[in-house]
């Protein structure tokens, strides 16, 4: 069973203490241990997401994960590391996150989760997820309504729209879902359970409730 380490989780913690350039130098060999048991984990991830969701068959961790360093070029925020490990599992990797719904997993300490769905998906794709509910709203209402979807991960999250999008009426019987401009769910991992024998079987279940709605963002073209 692959599991996250406690020294994982205590290198993030630390490093978040120590967000620069000689305490990280210092602690390369406790990054090397962290990122090498996060991808270990990432990678038995996608195998078992395979079974169900096919699609990704031949995909690897290291196309999915993120770098530990931040980039800092255009951004007030000077701090050079990140102090959380994250891995988004779509087709093709995470270069892809602009185009396709998929599953993210990311550690930290006290902020842990697993998520997915389509975030800030640029104009065409979300015209296209629009579309798509116009049509056949009542597909995503009955995927969200699903009992173990909402035991997981209660409601929809994402940024909305105040007023309709072009082209609808408020009126409109999918109007709430028609705002959203992005179509995410969550459910965090408190510190106990993310290193725990437990997590990879959560985090395996949690993708499987979430697949018909990722399935849904995507067959819209």
């Amino acid at each position: 069973m692959f599991q996250i380490k406690k020294s994982t989780l205590e290198f993030l913690r630390e490093l978040k203490q120590n967000n620069e350039r000689d305490w990280f130098n210092r602690n390369r060999t406790r990054y090397e241990d962290a990122r090498s048991n996060f991808e270990s984990f990432v990678q038995a991830l996608i195998d078992e997401i395979i079974n169900f969701d096919p699609i990704l068959k031949g995909l690897e961790a290291k196309s999915c994960t993120y770098r530990i360093n931040r980039d800092i070029r255009f951004s007030n925020d000077k701090t050079i590391y990140k102090s959380h490990m994250g891995a988004f599992i779509v087709r093709g990797g995470k270069r892809n996150g602009d185009r396709f719904a998929g599953y993210y997993f990311h550690v930290e300490p006290e902020g842990s989760m697993v998520a997915g769905g389509a975030y800030m998906p640029p104009m065409p794709w979300l015209t296209a997820i629009r579309s798509k509910i116009a049509e056949n709203g009542e597909r995503l209402v009955e995927i969200i309504n699903n009992k173990a979807f909402t035991k997981y991960f209660g409601d929809i999250e994402g940024e909305k729209l105040k007023s309709m999008p072009r082209g609808y009426n408020s009126n409109h019987p999918y109007a709430d879902l028609l705002k959203y401009k992005s179509y995410l769910v969550s459910k965090m991992i408190p510190d106990n359970v993310v290193t725990s024998k437990d997590c990879f079987s959560l985090v395996v279940k949690a993708c499987r409730i979430m697949k018909p709605l990722n399935d849904f963002l995507n067959d819209v073209y």
